[in-house]
């Protein structure tokens, strides 16, 4: 598995919807599932399975399944 597989799989679960609906055009609050309460839940998840510990910065910057990847690469995460 890839680490953009791993990624979508991990936004899916948190936020309790098809892989096929994680996409780069997925941004925060323009689905009902990815609320406020989620992205904490997904923030938990992405920390845990890639070993990171991102910053509040990023977390905040975290808006779009693009972002995710972007901020990612400053962890040395590979896409």
């Amino acid at each position: 598995m890839t680490n953009e597989e791993k990624l979508r799989v991990i936004f899916a679960e948190a936020l309790g919807i098809d892989t096929s609906q994680v996409t780069d055009d997925l941004t925060y609050n323009t689905i009902p599932e990815w609320d406020s309460i989620a992205h904490m839940a997904l923030i938990a998840e992405i920390d845990d399975q890639f070993d990171t510990m991102l910053d509040t910065d990023d977390v905040l910057d975290m808006s779009t399944f693009a972002k995710a990847k972007e901020i990612l690469v400053k962890y040395d995460v590979e896409f």
